[in-house]
């Protein structure tokens, strides 16, 4: 049998105590290299995080002049939209207030139309050739034309339903040949501005 080496003890455990050196060792440069490695990225961290802060910082910190501008700009675009309701408003009163003048000087000269009308019912046939009654008529005629310009027109009333909105009823009859709420003869001529009614019609409805 080949006879087997035999080591010294001695020699046995001055290797096991060098390889255990050599492992400690490379155990700490190990370590020292990820704490060097963990914090260097701590201190990127806590810069990145200071500049953060700062960025926020400035962000929320406003300008004096910005909000003086923003304050100002705010009071014009206010002033603005109430000139332009006070606008709105003053051209709409003055309207108003114009057709209510209107309104007023027609109802004065409805009773000129009136008796222009009552005087040339009254001429006689053989009266309607002469000059003057032919010039009374030019100007009536002239009279409602103006009128019919400025915007006054007559209401229909004979032959038309009855509407309380622009007739007045003074009279009523119950005469078959005539339909129902029907207006079969009118007293006074009723007058209107543009929409508004100036003055009823004076009428008689039947049925």
């Amino acid at each position: 049998m080949a006879e087997q080496e035999v080591k010294n003890p001695d020699e046995t455990m001055e290797e096991a105590v060098e390889t255990a050196g050599e492992t400690m060792e490379a155990q700490t440069e190990t370590n020292a290299e990820e704490s060097t490695d963990s914090g260097e990225t701590k201190e990127a961290d806590a810069s990145e995080t200071k500049e953060g802060k700062g960025i926020f910082k400035k962000k929320e910190k406003k300008d004096k002049k910005d909000e003086q501008i923003a304050e100002l700009n705010d009071k014009v675009l206010r002033q603005m939209a109430e000139f332009e309701n006070f606008r709105k408003r003053t051209e709409k009163e003055k309207a108003m207030m114009f057709e209510i003048g209107a309104k007023s000087i027609v109802e004065k000269i409805l009773p000129v139309i009136d008796n222009f009308e009552r005087g040339l019912a009254s001429v006689s046939d053989a009266e309607k050739e002469s000059a003057f009654v032919q010039g009374i008529e030019k100007i009536h005629k002239q009279l409602l034309s103006e009128l019919a310009e400025a915007g006054v027109t007559p209401i229909e009333a004979v032959g038309q339903e009855f509407n309380a909105d622009f007739h007045n009823a003074v009279m009523h009859i119950d005469d078959e040949n005539f339909g129902e709420n029907m207006v079969v003869e009118e007293f006074q001529k009723g007058y209107m501005y543009k929409d508004s009614v100036v003055r009823h019609s004076m009428v008689k409805v039947a049925n």
